[in-house]
């Protein structure tokens, strides 16, 4: 029954991924009708409203500490949504999707500062992979480094940071509550931002509603739901795998519904970011317990 529900929840996760991955196009797509600020706006605070109706109970009972910790959270959340929204106006949802990834490999040297826990030799290796694909999938013939891809570097650098402070915080906080409180932070800041850098927002056509809803209710409120659920009932191995295919279902369904080009270039950089996240989350020790159990089935066979 337990390897039941954790097959459960690790095919929960990997909606969750499938619908994150599916967030790139479909915010890609909506930046055609919207701007940037008024589509996080709508999206974080609709989230936000359906949210605490539904755990009204859990936020009417929020102390001080939650709202401090849920306000620096949610800054880093709003960095990283801004920078990633506004940097997909400049680059594809394909190689955004993968760039964006590398926050996974980030995570443990930022942690590090904060816990004093000092990454291992996996972690380094990872590094410089994940460097070296962003830099296949960045660059130009001119060796400039875009602007779209600079900002979606940016945006990797606050989910970082959002998912140490996040790994810090809830320790001692209510995870529920800091998921609630720091989509509203968010949610003003987007609306702060949209009113004053962007024109006033024109009539919202049924294709644009309709996306601003999906993010809203699919990628924000559904996922994350799923997410804090799931990963009580499965290792956080199975969960850091299992999440960071969000880049490879983002890639995919960019190449498929946004007929993005597909490239030798663009495959080398993204396996080399894929193999990044999967080298700090597993340290590969899928393939040390082959080793010891051939190992062990060799030492009863008398080999």
């Amino acid at each position: 029954m337990k390897d039941r529900t954790s097959i459960y929840a690790d095919f929960s996760l990997l909606i969750v991924a499938i619908i994150w991955g599916s967030g790139f196009v479909v915010t890609k797509n909506s930046l055609n009708h919207i701007t940037p600020y008024y589509l996080l706006a709508f999206r974080f605070m609709i989230s936000f409203l359906l949210m605490g109706l539904v755990f009204f109970k859990r936020l009417k009972n929020a102390k001080l500490k939650d709202w401090k910790a849920g306000l620096l959270i949610g800054i880093f959340l709003f960095g990283g949504f801004a920078t990633q929204t506004v940097g997909l106006n400049y680059t594809t949802a394909g190689k955004q999707a993968f760039i964006t990834a590398s926050n996974v490999v980030m995570v443990p040297f930022i942690y590090w500062g904060i816990s004093k826990k000092k990454p291992d030799i996996y972690e380094v290796i990872a590094v410089f992979l994940c460097f070296t694909g962003i830099g296949i999938l960045s660059f130009e013939n001119n060796l400039r480094f875009g602007y779209g891809e600079f900002l979606t570097f940016i945006c990797a650098i606050f989910f970082a940071f959002h998912i140490a402070t996040i790994g810090y915080f809830s320790k001692e906080h209510d995870p529920v509550v800091l998921s609630v409180i720091q989509i509203l932070v968010a949610g003003v800041f987007s609306t702060i931002f949209a009113l004053l850098l962007e024109p006033k927002i024109g009539n919202v056509s049924n294709q644009t509603l309709f996306s601003i809803l999906y993010l809203a209710v699919f990628s924000t409120l559904i996922a994350f739901l799923v997410q804090n659920i799931a990963q009580k009932y499965t290792s956080s191995t199975h969960a850091a795998i299992i999440l960071s295919m969000e880049s490879v279902f983002g890639g995919i369904m960019s190449l498929i519904f946004l007929k993005e080009p597909f490239t030798i270039r663009f495959l080398i950089g993204c396996l080399s970011i894929l193999v990044s996240i999967l080298t700090t989350e597993t340290k590969w020790s899928f393939l040390k317990k082959k080793v010891r159990e051939k190992d062990n089935a060799g030492k009863i066979n008398g080999v």
